[in-house]
């Protein structure tokens, strides 16, 4: 019995680390608090993504980033308002659930509803109410006859609040004089600067990653489909923990190299080619993003090495050109990281036609990580204490069928000073070729 008593431990143990880590209560009501305290006397009125497919979810489903970052609820079809105290009023925030459909539910779970009597305790609200009373309590809180609503309406094309908010300007829920505004003015600047818990979770991405390039560097080999090598890569970092990848894994070979976002992975590898390796796992809804560039045969040409050299040494030179509460990621900013890469490319090496290589590097060399891969935060805003992001200059020439980019992972830590996220893999050539030699 003790023994069937320790297995069961461990096992329940071990399904337990691999299973979908929310953050504390309290860390998304100080969010919630944060925000409330920009809204000025205007209300946010947000809904979560919806199980558009029904009970055939072959897609399965995920919460929208704003939604989760401020309630960390992860079922469909919920909604969130939040009204700061204005006199008139008392602070309000409140968290509407669906009411229960039996025959939906029996396709895709049960589901928490506001009658559950632990549904306070679970999602850290102390008012849980039936979406059907969404109207009457935006009735009841919105000031008349002029009000403000922030919401995640945008030019850019339909969001979950899209349907729900015209249905309630359809059912009188607003005053004569609404003014809609997009939320994301305000929840990006606090997406921006993760907390300790976003920072973990973060870490957990990256570590599973780096594991996950190690395994191909050890696995790369010429005939081998890249779409096989993608599958190591995947296998390696959902085994960890991680519920799938954080983006399309981008495995190109030779000519492939120097497509961006190439994700058909339907090429094999040959001799003499290289491959880039731009894969990344997602741990609890927060992504990474980690490339290497790697020699199939398991040795860089000299050619090969030379620009490979070239694109490390531009992002040392990014890192070297970092400032704290200064440094910029934005291509055109001030204090640019972009244009200390971009100024180590252009004066070092040439092309085929003797012409310089900056012309090779066309993109950005960095972006911040979070709940999304390409999260929100301001290009050109000085780089702050909990801002997570990369830097990943790369070389792309098409004539040569020669790719290479190099991406890591940096965190701006409470000191101001950079902290590698995915430090201690093999990033050197030297050190790239001995481990694909292992």
């Amino acid at each position: 019995m003790r023994r069937f008593l320790a297995v069961t431990v461990l096992l329940l143990s071990a399904f337990a680390a691999l299973a979908f880590e929310r953050q504390p209560n309290a860390d998304y009501r100080a969010r919630r608090d944060r925000l409330a305290a920009q809204l000025g006397k205007g209300v946010l009125v947000l809904f979560a993504s919806t199980e558009s497919e029904g009970q055939n979810a072959t897609n399965g489903f995920r919460q929208d980033d704003d939604f989760y970052y401020l309630t960390g609820w992860r079922e469909p079809g919920a909604a969130l308002v939040i009204a700061p105290a204005d006199g008139a009023r008392p602070y309000t925030e409140v968290l509407f659930l669906p009411a229960h459909n039996p025959s939906q539910e029996r396709w895709t779970g049960p589901k928490l509803g506001a009658d559950s009597p632990d549904a306070k305790a679970v999602t850290g609200f102390d008012r849980v109410e039936v979406l059907d009373r969404l109207r009457d309590e935006l009735v009841r809180i919105l000031p008349s006859p002029v009000a403000t609503v922030y919401t995640d309406i945008t030019e850019q094309g339909t969001t979950p609040s899209t349907t729900p908010i015209a249905w309630l300007r359809r059912a009188n829920a607003f005053p004569n004089y609404v003014s809609m505004k997009d939320s994301s003015e305000l929840i990006a600047p606090l997406r921006a600067i993760k907390d300790g818990g976003e920072i973990a979770l973060i870490r957990h991405a990256t570590d599973a990653s780096v594991e996950a390039h190690r395994a191909a560097m050890r696995a790369a080999r010429p005939g081998m489909g890249e779409n096989e090598l993608a599958s190591i890569m995947r296998y390696e970092f959902e085994r960890r923990g991680c519920e799938g990848p954080a983006y399309s894994p981008i495995v190109g070979s030779g000519f492939h190299s120097t497509v961006l976002h190439y994700s058909e992975n339907s090429g094999t590898m040959k001799e003499g080619d290289l491959v880039v390796l731009d894969v990344g796992g997602e741990w609890s809804y927060y992504a990474t993003d980690i490339t290497r560039t790697l020699p199939v045969s398991g040795k860089f040409t000299p050619r090969q090495r030379e620009i490979y050299d070239i694109v490390l040494g531009a992002q040392r030179a990014a890192i070297a050109a970092y400032q704290a509460d200064k440094s910029t990621i934005g291509r055109t900013a001030p204090d640019s990281l972009y244009q200390a890469a971009y100024a180590y490319i252009n004066t070092h090496g040439k092309d085929l036609h003797g012409q310089p290589l900056g012309q090779y590097f066309i993109h950005g060399l960095s972006h911040y990580v979070g709940l999304n891969v390409h999260d929100v935060g301001d290009n050109g805003a000085p780089l702050k204490p909990g801002m997570v992001f990369t830097i990943e200059p790369g070389i792309y020439i098409p004539e040569e069928s020669l790719g290479v980019r190099i991406e890591d992972m940096y965190l701006v830590g409470a000191d101001g000073k950079l902290i590698e996220l995915s430090a201690g893999l093999a990033r050197t050539a030297d050190e790239v070729e001995r481990a694909m030699k292992r």
